[in-house]
């Protein structure tokens, strides 16, 4: 089957991140790159078990962290949790995000794969209040280029500086226009690391996706080093097919080979 296909039979909550908690240190990482403050107002879209808030607020003594998730249930044990602590200056809210009024802010973790979301949450972080700190992981948010990055966390500050292509947004993500199978591997990865579950074996599984997916994109766009597809590639593409009957090729423009 095809790797969209392989995809849709996948739970949509995992595909989306909704049932995928970030681990606490991952969190750290996140909030050191974000340069968090004691003014800062965080909110976290979809902010699960509440671990994120609670670290916003004890490790980084932000002014006030929001958390705010659609499943009521994940709500109620975040505020049992943070009561337990002992914690005040936060808030929990059930609702959805799009509809969310986040005007205070001045730094959102926003980790969303749907593109459909993105790019309206896009439209209304950019009516955010200057200098507003939007994080997410993996990529920018769409048609717009970083202003750090620390791969794969990526932060996008109000006003947002527009990307003139695709290629420009890559070439300001991985700080190259040459990619080739260790970079890809390598930035691969840092993601998988990033949202790590406890399964290695899934990790693993997901590295050489996202490698393939990495080095695909960057040979299309005329962005990878090499003028064939190196071994490791033609390897790691036969062993998708071979032993879990799933076919990347067809995502290359073989035009480019």
């Amino acid at each position: 089957m095809k790797i969209e296909e392989y995809l849709n039979t996948l739970p949509k909550s995992i595909i989306t991140g909704e049932d995928v908690d970030l681990q606490d240190n991952t969190l750290r990482e996140i909030f050191e790159f974000a340069s968090f403050g004691k003014n800062d107002i965080f909110y976290h879209l979809g902010c699960g078990n509440g671990h994120g808030l609670s670290i916003a607020l004890e490790e980084f003594g932000v002014k006030k962290a929001v958390g705010i998730d659609n499943n009521n249930e994940k709500i109620l044990a975040a505020k049992k949790m943070l009561e337990g602590k002992g914690l005040s200056g936060f808030t929990l809210k059930c609702e959805d995000v799009l509809e969310s009024d986040m005007s205070d802010a001045t730094v959102i973790l926003f980790w969303f794969s749907d593109y459909t979301i993105t790019e309206k949450m896009a439209q209304k972080f950019s009516m955010l209040k200057k200098d507003c700190r939007i994080i997410t992981i993996w990529g920018p948010l769409p048609g717009n280029l970083p202003d750090k990055v620390d791969f794969p966390y990526i932060m996008n500050k109000v006003p947002f500086k527009k990307a003139n292509s695709l290629k420009e947004q890559i070439i300001a993500v991985f700080g190259t226009d040459c990619i080739d199978f260790v970079t890809a591997w390598e930035f691969a990865g840092r993601y998988s690391k990033a949202i790590a579950s406890k399964n290695a074996e899934n990790d693993r599984f997901l590295t050489i996706l996202q490698t393939l997916v990495i080095w695909i994109n960057a040979k299309n766009l005329g962005m990878a080093c090499e003028d064939d597809i190196p071994p490791p590639i033609k390897n790691y593409i036969g062993i998708l097919k071979t032993y879990f009957d799933i076919e990347v090729e067809h995502l290359l423009n073989h035009d480019s080979l």
